[in-house]
């Protein structure tokens, strides 16, 4: 989601006469308003109240500065959102929920009553919202590998956002964020999809067990599908991976947020191979809707639908792109009415068909029953008081203590005694809850300063220390001697989101803070890194000077959860959600890639005062097993090992006679290996290591093979053509493509026009399928397509060559009336047709349509030119007769062969329209 970048005065409110909540919904009497029947009764009954403009209504979503209460009545809209740092002039919760009040007392003062759903971006906490409880962004519960935890949270949240009257959350964020340099690094749980898939928790978390219960709040899936992958991390970017690797890396989060029952999924800005996300059908309604059983609704991205035909602005090819792709909630900040005229457009026209209207909109108002907003459309008062409670700020410090990685602790610097001695901290970050929060912390960008309650890192440290210490800071070290006992830096990246965040560059510490670490270095006391970032940054040439290093991410208000770790009060525990590079050359750096970084995925360090004895190696591994082999990658799985102390993880072998060969290691008994060579047998065992170093004998070996690569894309799809084209629609049809591991299917792609304009996909077919019949196409209208064939590693052909079809015109068909008279003899037989136009308005270009219900078969005809498929015949005009006028007519004959019998046709139709007989 983007940020409202000009602030808008709110429209003034109208009376409060006006917007009163209608009377309840069983006094009505209609069955909608009927709490006790099934949803899909009371959406099917509301549907059938509907009119077009009341449909589209719901498929809009304003922004709360470019709209007012009278517009919400007027245009029936479905929702209302808060962008990033878009909040009443009360920014509290009571003002949030006035706010949200009177925007939905406008919606059920529309004739049907129906609510509108109030969105925001609760992404760590109500964010938005000054006093409530922010939490750690995702990366720092991702280090948590805690799921229940991010449950609870989603939990805290739900109460936070339902308190304010929000009804929808846009989170979780479910990306697998693969390359550093991306500015939305943060919000993403970790680097790998089952780290990524275990904490869709979140979802039950905000929705409950089943939505409509205490403080239940619709959650989204955000964003589908790819955007943590772009090329150099780049936002709203390009992912370029075969569809295999999508599934395998991207998809996995999404599936498990469909299991938990996710209520919608937001579209990324990003693209795949070079096509939009948010104009892709095959991803969004075929794989989305269709292959994963998505029953929720899809919502685009902030303005995200204005990016699909590449041009500035939204279009018409935006809008019909977007919706016939699976988008039911399009979100047009300040556009909005501007959207609704061009699909008002678009669907009196058939190109949006009803149909799809009727189940996006279907889709949302399931919704809305589920959630109960009917029966309690206005904010749950009883919620208002938690924004910022104790309970959910006590949960947020425990998240805080548990996101915290301890990366390294010579001579144990860590914990500090809290009692005795003097202690130094320093960096901006010790002092500032806007830093220590981050982006998407009451403006979009977030902001440096007092922003909104909380405890900094520093009053944490001050409130933990007991007697006899003393605390010393300053921002620049300036001050320290070497009278400490140890000196805290708080150091790391100023706060930043989507867009601002990217780093193409160096991904270090900025000049001020490496004078700090410079200066508290000088004064030889033993430096503590609490390093304050959304990433892992690269510091491997200044960790050498550091006695500790503290990732604490990004952890929101609940400073103390920070000091909480530094003095022992809570033991570290986190462990790392991302592979640390060793330099920002690397990137992208992940997990199994054969780089070496400067520590590794999962890794995290424990206090230990005085560690045990231990020189029992772990149990020995079983033996390894391969799954989900591919040409350069396999996952292996084995039984666990076990260990006196604990096993801490695991190193993979590949075994070739006498040698060994490293390829991977592990912290569980699982593994994703990657770079390995296509068509290549692996003989392969596993080590088991214990915290003190000691080393299991080796497994068993196990043996697996690599898949053949399939570089090489299927042929291109032959002759392409396009036939039975009604004033709706057309057949196109194809000879096979061939590949050398096996076509699996086609795709089609279709611009507006005889020349110009954007290609996208409109459908798919399986793999020994060569025709596909379009539909929905305008009368009169001009097209073109080509088709692509794809083999099973997801290689695409180049194009088949690009057929133009124009639609027949539309029309004229009602007022028509057909005379056949035969001429038989032996086999063979005329007919003489007629067609009469009967109408008031003239027949521009006609198409006659019949079946046979004997056996004849046409040989020829003049006038007209005649097909015939089976036993249906369409006979087109011959140019110079393709005018009828009211009352004319045009004559034409055909000639065929029969046996037995020669009946005539029982039934004719004109451009689809049907005919009387005379």
């Amino acid at each position: 989601m983007r940020l409202l970048r000009t602030r808008i005065a709110l429209v003034a409110l109208v009376g409060a006469s006006l917007l009163a909540v209608p009377t309840s919904a069983g006094a009505a009497g209609l069955p909608y308003q009927d709490p006790s029947l099934p949803v899909a009764t009371r959406v099917s009954d509301l549907l059938s109240r509907m009119s077009l403009d009341d449909k589209l209504g719901q498929m809009t979503q304003a922004e709360r500065a470019s709209v007012s209460t009278s517009d919400i009545t007027s245009y029936r809209l479905g929702s209302v959102l808060s962008g990033g740092g878009s909040a009443p002039s009360s920014n509290n919760a009571t003002g949030w929920a006035d706010m949200t009040d009177n925007f939905q007392r406008a919606a059920l003062a529309t004739p049907l009553g129906v609510p509108i759903l109030y969105g925001s971006d609760a992404v760590h906490g109500h964010n938005n919202v000054v006093g409530a409880t922010i939490f750690p962004h995702n990366i720092g519960l991702g280090a948590t590998r805690n799921p229940a935890l991010v449950q609870d949270i989603g939990r805290a949240v739900a109460e936070e956002v339902t308190g304010t009257g929000v009804d929808w959350d846009f989170a979780p964020c479910l990306c697998v964020a693969r390359n550093d340099r991306w500015g939305r690094t943060y919000e993403s749980f970790g680097e790998k999809p089952e780290l990524v898939s275990s904490m869709a928790t979140i979802v039950t978390g905000l929705q409950g067990s089943t939505l409509g219960g205490t403080a239940s709040v619709l959650a989204t899936a955000k964003h589908y599908v790819g955007d943590g992958g772009t090329a150099n991390g780049t936002d709203q970017g390009n992912t370029q991976l075969s569809e295999s690797e999508l599934r395998a890396i991207h998809l996995p989060p999404f599936q498990a947020a469909i299991a938990k029952g996710v209520g919608s999924v937001m579209i990324s800005y990003s693209s795949w191979n070079g096509a939009k996300l948010h104009g892709n059908q095959y991803l969004i309604t075929t794989v989305l809707k269709g292959e994963l059983g998505f029953t929720g609704f899809v919502v685009s991205d902030w303005n995200g639908i204005d990016q699909i035909d590449g041009a500035t602005g939204m279009s018409a090819t935006d809008v019909r792109s977007a919706v016939n792709a699976g988008i039911d909630m399009v979100m047009v900040p300040t556009e909005w009415k501007n959207f609704i005229n061009l699909l008002r457009t678009e669907v009196n026209a058939g190109r949006v068909t009803t149909a799809r209207v009727d189940d996006a909109v279907r889709r949302i108002l399931t919704k809305k029953f589920e959630l109960g907003m009917f029966e309690k459309p206005l904010a749950d008062r009883n919620y208002t008081s938690s924004v910022g409670g104790a309970a959910h700020r006590a949960l947020a410090r425990s998240a805080v203590a548990q996101s915290l990685v301890l990366l390294k602790n010579s001579n144990n610097v860590l914990p500090i005694a809290p009692s005795g001695g003097k202690i130094f901290v320093a960096g901006r970050h010790a002092d500032n809850i806007g830093l220590q929060s981050g982006g998407w912390t009451i403006s979009w960008q977030g902001a440096s300063g007092n922003t909104t309650p909380g405890t900094t890192i520093l009053q944490g440290i001050r409130n933990t220390v007991g007697s006899g210490a003393t605390v010393t800071y300053n921002a620049s070290g300036s001050g320290i001697d070497s009278s400490y006992k140890v000196a805290i830096a708080v150091v790391g990246e100023q706060p930043y989101a989507e867009g601002q965040g990217d780093r193409t560059g160096d991904l270090g510490l900025d000049s001020t803070d490496l004078a700090t670490l410079a200066t508290l270095r000088n004064s030889g006391v033993p430096v503590v890194v609490v390093l304050v970032s959304g990433r892992p940054l690269d510091i491997a040439s200044q960790l050498g000077n550091w006695s500790a290093l503290v990732a604490a991410w990004l952890p929101g208000t609940e400073g103390q959860g920070v000091a909480d770790v530094l003095f022992n009060v809570v033991a570290p525990t986190g462990k790392l959600p991302m592979t640390w590079m060793s330099s920002a050359s690397q990137q992208p750096i992940n997990d199994g890639d054969g780089k070496t970084p400067l520590f590794a995925y999962g890794y995290g360090l424990s206090y230990s005062t005085q560690p045990p004895v231990d020189t029992t190696p772990p149990s020995t591994p079983g033996t390894p097993s391969a799954s989900q082999t591919g040409p350069n990658s396999a996952t292996l799985s084995w039984a666990a090992a076990t260990d006196n102390v604990a096993v801490t993880g695991y190193d993979v072998v590949r075994v070739q006679g006498t040698t060994e060969t490293a390829l991977a290691t592990s912290t569980t008994n699982s593994v994703a290996l990657t770079g390995l060579s296509a068509s290549t047998s692996y003989t392969v065992a596993v080590y088991a290591r214990d915290a003190a170093g000691n080393r299991s004998s080796r497994s068993a070996t196990g043996t697996f093979s690599t898949t053949v690569v399939d570089g090489a894309p299927p042929t291109a799809p032959g002759s392409l053509t396009a036939s039975n084209v009604t004033s709706s629609g057309a057949t196109l049809s194809w000879t096979a493509s061939t590949d050398d591991t096996g076509v699996v299917g086609y795709r089609v792609f279709q611009a507006p026009g005889a020349s110009g304009g954007t290609f996208t996909q409109v459908g798919t077919t399986g793999a020994g399928t060569t025709a596909f019949a379009v539909t929905g196409l305008a009368a009169a209208s001009t097209y073109r397509y080509y088709v692509r064939a794809v083999d099973a590693p997801g290689n695409v052909s180049v194009d088949s060559n690009t057929v133009t079809v124009t639609t027949l015109p539309g029309g004229g068909g009602a007022g028509c009336k057909v005379g056949w008279v035969p001429n038989n003899w032996g086999t063979g037989f005329t007919a003489n047709i007629t067609i009469t136009n009967t109408g008031t308005t003239t027949i521009s270009g006609w198409t006659l349509a019949w079946t046979f219900v004997g056996n004849q078969v046409l040989t020829g005809g003049w006038n007209t030119t005649v097909t015939q498929t089976g036993s249906s015949v369409t006979a087109r005009d011959a140019g110079w007769n393709g005018t009828i006028a009211p009352g004319g007519n045009a004559q034409f004959g055909v000639q065929g062969t029969y046996s037995g019998s020669n009946p005539n046709p029982a039934a004719f139709t004109v451009n689809g329209s049907a005919c009387t007989l005379g």
